[in-house]
């Protein structure tokens, strides 16, 4: 019997104009799993703080035309997926949705217009490998609140080492590598962004699933590589995990290695990859004297990570409630949502 099938992809969303940063990290601000403060204090403080950072903010996004490219990247991923799922569930009628928590298309009009098209099956599915309450637990709260609509749902919360991501995260590294003309001596930077240490104290497994990616994706590359992880995109006076990405950069070219940067918790390009990476850091490691910074392009529509998502999500429509991919377990530890 033919279901009609709605795939949820969840992201960060990202303004797509000058006038769209403000507000847009309003909402970033505004998110009480992002200040855990009670309304009536998170509020105005999310108003001075995204008052403040905006002038900062809109200079990064005018190096990239004026906006985030994340939206874009996003809809090609969609429609790549879509196809992709075609193939697997030919009896089936799949629609990708995108729901972006803090910019257009919000979550709220997103779960309406799933209700509107009354899918059979929903799978909500993160564009964030590895699950944290920052990212995919309010992205999945949110949807909650905002879903009224028809359908049986469940939800594919991570997919941090699953065969097909380490493969294509490895054909990356390899091919940006070869094409900078293989610099060596080398060191491998996984970078991924990072959290107030507190959320890590907290129970949140991202520390964890972003370390079991990388481990997963060196041995796959082979014993030659010299690797580390690091975290990028520290705000504030508060304690943040690391070790930080630029501090690393800095420690490499001290030791005379070349860099090869790879974003292991980003799947595509956005602010954090096309301003920080390639052109702060990219700058951090010129002046330190780094003998080559080669920067690894994020995910996208790489052939074999679209197929990889696809045979996840699959996967998940037969089965129930909230797991993961089976590539990593946090045991019902902590924050990991199969606790629930």
């Amino acid at each position: 019997m033919s279901r009609k099938v709605a795939v949820v992809l969840f992201n960060l969303g990202g303004p797509d104009g000058p006038d769209a940063v403000e507000p847009f990290l309003f909402n970033l601000f505004n998110d009480p799993a992002i200040i855990g403060l009670p309304g009536i204090v998170r509020t105005p403080l999310a108003r001075l703080i995204s008052r403040r950072r905006a002038p900062m903010a809109k200079g990064n996004y005018d190096l990239m035309g004026g906006g985030s490219p994340l939206l874009p990247e996003t809809r090609k991923q969609a429609a790549a997926l879509t196809e992709a799922l075609a193939a697997r569930l030919p009896g089936d009628e799949v629609r990708c949705f995108i729901a972006m928590r803090y910019w257009k298309p919000l979550t709220a009009e997103t779960a309406a217009e799933v209700a509107a098209w009354g899918p059979d099956e929903i799978l909500l599915l993160p564009l964030y490998p590895q699950f944290s309450t920052t990212t995919t637990g309010s992205s999945v709260a949110a949807w909650r609140k905002a879903y009224r609509g028809p359908g049986t749902s469940r939800t594919l919360c991570c997919w941090p080492a699953g065969e097909a991501l380490v493969e294509a995260h490895a054909r990356l590294i390899e091919a940006a590598w070869r094409a900078a003309g293989s610099p060596a001596p080398a060191r491998l930077l996984f970078s991924a962004h990072g959290l107030p240490e507190k959320v890590i104290k907290a129970g949140d497994p991202y520390q964890a699933q972003v370390e079991a990616t990388a481990a997963a994706v060196a041995a796959r590359l082979g014993p030659g590589w010299d690797w580390k992880v690091s975290y990028q995109s520290r705000v504030g006076p508060m304690k943040w995990i690391g070790p930080n990405t630029e501090d690393e950069i800095r420690a490499a070219a001290a030791e005379g290695l070349a860099l090869v940067v790879t974003p292991i918790a980003f799947v595509s390009e956005h602010v954090e990859t096309l301003v920080e990476l390639d052109i702060e850091y990219g700058e951090a490691a010129r002046h330190a004297g780094c003998p080559a910074y080669v920067r690894v392009p994020a995910l996208g529509v790489e052939a074999g990570f679209i197929a990889g998502l696809a045979d996840a999500a699959a996967a998940a429509l037969g089965r129930e409630g909230v797991d993961s991919d089976g590539s990593f377990r946090c045991n019902g530890r902590g924050k990991c949502p199969r606790a629930a």
